[in-house]
């Protein structure tokens, strides 16, 4: 059994119209901007599944959200319900079945249970509540909040129906003590928590796993159990009896004086006086237990002195020993926990990358024998990369209208449709989505995690843009801090994987966030002889790059597309997805139009180009307005000046300034080597003034429109 779906309504930061959350077996790992609801979402669970749990709410857990003029007609009311249903492989008749029996609401398997938590003023408090707010309330919210607080909220009743809400179960609370729920939350005192043996969590847990042997041992019966240790507790109690008597002898003198004064208080009526005697049992001795360390050395320190970051992993352990023990019928019989859930609030807290990481692997390695269920809140793309797809929930903030503000849940596992595809008999569709699904779960190390978290995204192609666009971003007076915008680079035109997980026109699970791909035009040809059957498919060994200058000169001899970008033909994606490319004909890729922005900025020749003198006398020929003939001999024996030259004596190229600039660029991307150029390249425009180097069109109208 496994909490599948979370529903809340009216609920802090959930408005008043149900917001329905999916859950998976074992580990849910919950991401969101700061408050998205994440907190929020442990809260309701806590609300619904653990008994200690204070179900009297405050004003300011109701959704403020809501119009005057239906908080006149109705009091706002909180409704939390969570459907349970049955594992893959849970036994016929489990003891996670007989625990939601009564909560039943499909019998078929896989069955579903529900329960469901309600906040409310009593319908009888209605009449007075109309008449009361439609008097004080006018205009001003504030005031409606705060008569609702003085005057109605202590008449609001809390209840919890289990089964169909509509016909108003009430729980049996020894059903729910059935569950067991821990929830660590991200600010805790492990000293306090743990480290001392009179501690109840330490306490039971040492209580537990004392005589664990015993207690543990298959061949034995209950009976024998507790007969061997019952021998062992007296045996205990043969060897404590020996210190009391030690320390009897060591008072025999003491005793005198302090009961010297007995008989003169006439305390010591009918001949009877004070003596001492004592025993010591062993679950007394617990208190006297310290947590301690031993370091390889030998060397031993008590745990109080270790990291914030190691004794929170101390006390998870611990914690999930408890949990192992309250959940042991041996142990406790009838009193056992059949459903145990564990909620962690920011794990990373105090933790190193590394740990974070193993943290991670050691609960979704453990989670079905000590723990049912678990839930994780985070801010860290270390444990984001640590799990599976399938494990990650997204809560998104959106508005609903212009005033609703509300959340939403994205699933990053569920956008590629491959089960709707595979149901679907589309082969095509279930290859392609199967395809992106493994790309992306391959592309999501530490670094490319950041995706989930950000607000606004922009994906590049390579190292290039990634470098030089925050430094064009800065120059132009935008901050992607500001903004909660981060780049990604994709290492290549791998961007339909990517968008798969934003485009909501196509996916109810996509996520919600503004996405804009930078992207290179990258001209091809092909021989026309080469192959009689056009292909679209720009990998393919007939097709190789073309530079622009050379575009549809020898139209009888070659085949030419103006791009070879998929990405920039045909894409229907939703509005919060746009593509900035080079302008189509004139240009090819980021270096490329980088020269064509500024033609004449000797600065770009950097020391990372073995050709920094050709390419200076370029640009100083271009400004001197010298002829394309000229500027082609000035280049260095290559092929590209063997087909400058004969583009020249052919006369197909225009002596005029584009087609100057158009030899400059394809001098200047010829010349680049991409990792190196790019580190010089953002540094240089880093520390130029304002707008000395300026950005390429494409890449401005990209910086400009994420930053809005």
């Amino acid at each position: 059994m496994y909490i599948s779906q979370l529903s809340l309504t009216n609920f802090r930061g959930f408005s008043n119209t149900e917001t329905i959350i999916n859950f998976k077996e074992g580990i849910n790992v919950i991401l969101g901007e700061n408050n998205a609801g994440k907190t929020t979402v442990i809260k309701a669970i806590d609300i619904l599944f653990n008994n200690k749990s204070t179900k009297k709410l405050g004003i300011n857990d109701f959704n403020r959200n809501i119009d005057l003029e239906s908080l006149k007609l109705n009091p706002p009311q909180v409704t939390i319900s969570a459907k349970l249903t049955e594992s893959k492989d849970e036994d016929a008749y489990s003891d996670e079945l007989l625990t939601v029996a009564n909560w039943l609401v499909k019998l078929d398997s896989p069955y579903e249970a529900k329960i469901t938590f309600e906040f409310f003023l009593p319908e009888n408090e209605l009449g007075v509540y109309k008449s009361f707010m439609e008097d004080v309330i006018k205009e001003n919210k504030n005031e409606y909040w705060k008569a609702l607080e003085q005057h109605f909220l202590k008449k609001y009743v809390a209840k919890i129906y289990v089964g169909d809400p509509k016909l108003k179960i009430q729980l049996n609370q020894t059903e729910l003590s059935k569950f067991d729920f821990q929830f660590l939350s991200a600010i805790r005192d492990v000293e306090r928590d743990l480290f001392k043996g009179n501690n109840s969590l330490l306490k039971d847990v040492i209580d537990f796993y004392m005589d664990y042997d015993i207690k543990n041992n298959v061949g034995l019966s209950d009976n024998e159990r507790i007969n061997l240790i019952d021998q062992k507790k007296k045996e205990f109690s043969i060897e404590a009896k020996k210190l009391i008597e030690v320390l009897k002898q060591r008072m025999v003198n003491g005793e005198e004086q302090i009961l010297k004064y007995v008989d003169g208080t006439g305390a010591g009526i009918d001949n009877s006086k004070p003596v001492f005697e004592g025993e010591i049992l062993d679950t007394e001795l617990y208190s006297s237990l310290r947590l301690i360390v031993e370091k390889e050395t030998g060397i031993k320190l008590p745990a109080t002195s270790n990291g914030l970051g190691y004794n929170n992993l101390i006390f998870i352990s611990i914690l999930l020993s408890k949990m192992q023990r309250d959940s042991s019928g041996t142990y406790l019989g009838s009193n056992a926990k059949t459903f145990s859930i564990l909620a962690i609030e920011e794990p990373e807290a105090h933790l190193h990358p590394s740990m974070q990481y193993k943290f991670l692997q050691f609960l979704k390695n453990n989670n079905r024998s000590e723990v049912r269920q678990v839930f994780i809140t985070t801010h860290s793309p270390n444990i984001t990369a640590a799990v599976v797809l399938e494990d990650i929930v997204i809560l998104q903030k959106y508005h609903q209208d212009e005033a609703l503000e509300n959340i939403r849940a994205a699933y990053p596992s569920k956008v590629f449709g491959i089960e709707e595809a595979k149901d679907d008999n589309n082969d095509d569709d279930f290859i392609n989505d199967k395809k992106s699904s493994e790309y992306v779960r391959r592309f999501l190390d530490v670094t490319k995690a950041d995706l989930f978290f950000a607000k606004n995204i922009i994906l590049v192609e390579g190292i290039a843009e990634q470098l030089v666009v925050p430094e064009f971003a800065k120059k132009m007076g935008m901050s992607f801090e500001d903004s909660h915008t981060t780049i990604i680079n994709i290492g290549g035109r791998y961007f339909n994987h990517f968008l798969k997980l934003f485009d909501l026109k196509n996916s109810e699970y996509a996520l919600n966030k503004k996405v804009a791909c930078i992207t290179d035009l990258d001209p091809v040809k092909r021989a026309i002889e080469a192959s009689t059957i056009p292909s679209d498919d720009e990998e393919s060994s007939d097709w190789y790059k073309c530079l622009p200058l050379f575009l549809n000169l020898d139209q009888g001899k070659f085949e030419y597309k103006e791009t070879s970008n998929k990405l920039i033909n045909g894409n229907d994606f939703s509005d919060n997805i746009r593509i900035f490319t080079q302008d189509p004909g004139l240009s090819s890729t980021f270096e490329y139009e980088l020269i064509r922005a500024n033609p004449e900025k000797k600065e770009l020749v950097m020391s990372t180009l073995s050709n920094q003198t050709e390419l200076k006398d370029l640009f100083n020929m271009l400004v001197n307005d010298d002829g394309i003939e000229k500027m082609a001999n000035r280049i260095r024996k290559s092929k590209f000046k063997e087909a400058l030259l004969e583009a020249i004596c052919s006369r197909k190229l225009v002596d005029n300034r584009e087609t100057k600039i158009a030899i400059l660029a394809s001098r200047y991307l010829l010349s680049i080597k991409k990792g190196e150029a790019a580190q010089e390249l953002a540094y240089l425009i880093h520390k130029s003034e304002d707008n000395v180097i300026a950005p390429p069109k494409y890449i401005s109208e990209a910086i400009e429109w994420i930053s809005q």
